[in-house]
């Protein structure tokens, strides 16, 4: 680098009258505020962009929130607009017929139908009516169609009742597996009527025992689960005949050959115990003696 002597670079100086000299204009407020920007852009820049990609997400995200709800009633209208425009268009569900239910009422299966006055055939969802008539206690299978312009049909199979079972009271009807499937309403007085906790479990077990002994099931009229352990049965004429809790069969076979032999079934006592296998034992019924009366 070439050295200039001070006497050269003064030379061609001059005086100067400093208020001649023009004044810098102030800069705005905003102007200070772009060019701090600017610079911030210019350093920052790739931060800047991400943080504003995330507020506007966040943003976005609140306002969907925000519009959940009012877009949702607003679906809930718009179903409940055309429910109402397929309806008086005459697609209305105008006729249900109900077939093969015996245990089960048609107001169940109506209900369980969920149809309204203003269901259309159109709309009706005939696979969510399935599922909710099939949850019902006594249905074993169930059939829905809808026919246009308006009609729906159900057509059900039951489980099959093989026996009354009385709880606490009340009276049930159970299928082979000891399944409640209603309520006895008097329609089922012919099947055999169990009694007790733990009956409805056992009692085809013991149903089909007693199948092979028809000579024993004349006047019985119930068969009672006594600690969930072993069976009594019940006579029409109060006789308790009590069963032991292993080899039932034998039991039963022995029983018949007494009552073929000695009617004993027609006797007068109150008790046959059959729970000691060797042994036989009876208790006589109770008279009084006329003499204390």
């Amino acid at each position: 680098m070439q050295q200039v002597k001070s006497e050269a670079f003064f030379a061609g100086a001059r005086p100067v009258d400093p208020r001649t000299l023009p004044v810098p204009a102030r800069r705005s407020p905003l102007q200070r505020v772009n060019n701090r920007f600017n610079r911030a852009v210019v350093l920052h820049g790739t931060a800047l962009r991400r943080t504003a990609m995330i507020a506007a997400m966040l943003a976005g995200v609140a306002g969907l929130f925000a519009a959940h709800e009012p877009i949702g009633n607003g679906i809930v209208a718009l179903s409940s607009l055309a429910q109402g425009g397929f309806a008086d268009a005459g697609l209305a569900v105008g006729e249900i017929s109900i077939s093969g239910q015996t245990l089960t009422s048609e107001q169940a299966i109506f209900d369980a139908l969920g149809i309204q006055p203003e269901t259309s055939t159109l709309a009706f969802d005939v696979e969510a009516a399935r599922e909710r008539i099939a949850e019902l206690p006594a249905i074993d299978t169930v059939t829905v169609r809808k026919t246009y312009p308006a009609d729906v049909s159900v057509t059900v199979t039951e489980h099959v009742p093989v026996a009354r079972w009385r709880v606490d009271g009340i009276t049930f009807v159970i299928d082979a597996a000891g399944a409640q499937i209603g309520e006895d309403g008097g329609a089922y007085g012919d099947l055999p009527l169990v009694i007790g906790d733990g009956a409805a479990d056992d009692a085809m077990v013991m149903i089909r025992a007693l199948q092979n002994f028809p000579q024993l099931q004349s006047g019985l009229v119930a068969l009672s689960r006594i600690a969930d352990r072993r069976w009594d049965m019940i006579y029409d004429t109060g006789l308790r005949v009590q069963l032991p809790e292993q080899g039932v069969a034998q039991a039963l076979s022995k029983l018949a050959a007494y009552q073929s032999q000695y009617q004993l079934l027609d006797r007068d006592v109150t008790v046959i115990d059959l729970r000691v296998d060797s042994v036989v034992a009876v208790r006589p019924t109770k008279r009084e003696d006329p003499k204390k009366s």
